[in-house]
């Protein structure tokens, strides 16, 4: 069954959306286990991919309506940022909301040690790395998918302004 706004006005929501909850409150609920085995749970999670995921593949492409030249997944770069922007030292992340944790400690709670554990270690992870990337000079962009599924356009929008605002910094730098 597909989870279909009632009207027109209503927007589309995923089950398990996290906009039910109350802006800053905890999300109501504890961790209740798991309905898979181990192993089949294991192989579920082995099939979702680390780069070119949905959010991603639709801010690419409309960068690439746009004409906008970037390099993705650079390697040579802690976090191997999604988006680089090379001459502007801008990196983009476009992180998914449960994976890097988007409020996490709002519902933290429901889940169990173990993938307590992992996100608590990817939001680590994702803090070490955008130090580092500041560290040596570059602009940290964060998106996340719900920013995405909610107005990929904005997000672009506000990919475009980050750079010109990152190339004019650079420019103004530089002796003439």
């Amino acid at each position: 069954m597909e989870n279909k706004p009632a009207s027109k006005n209503q927007a589309y929501r995923k089950a398990g959306h996290r906009s039910w909850a109350a802006r800053s409150a905890p999300v109501k609920g504890e961790h209740i286990g798991d309905i898979m085995s181990v192993e089949t749970r294991s192989q579920l999670m082995s099939r979702i991919p680390g780069k070119n995921t949905k959010p991603e593949k639709i801010i690419f492409a409309r960068l690439n309506q746009r004409h906008v030249y970037f390099a993705k997944h650079v390697k040579t770069l802690p976090g191997k940022p999604d988006i680089v922007f090379r001459r502007a030292r801008l990196a983009v992340f476009i992180d998914g909301d449960f994976w890097h944790g988007w409020r996490f400690p709002l519902w933290q709670h429901k889940l169990s040690d173990e993938w307590n554990k992992k996100i608590a270690a990817n939001r680590s992870r994702d803090q070490r790395n955008f130090r580092e990337l500041r560290r040596i000079g570059w602009k940290v962009l964060r998106i996340w998918e719900h920013q995405i599924e909610k107005s990929p356009d904005a997000c672009v929008e506000l990919i475009l302004r980050t750079r010109e605002e990152c190339l004019a910094r650079l420019m103004s730098n530089q002796p003439r």
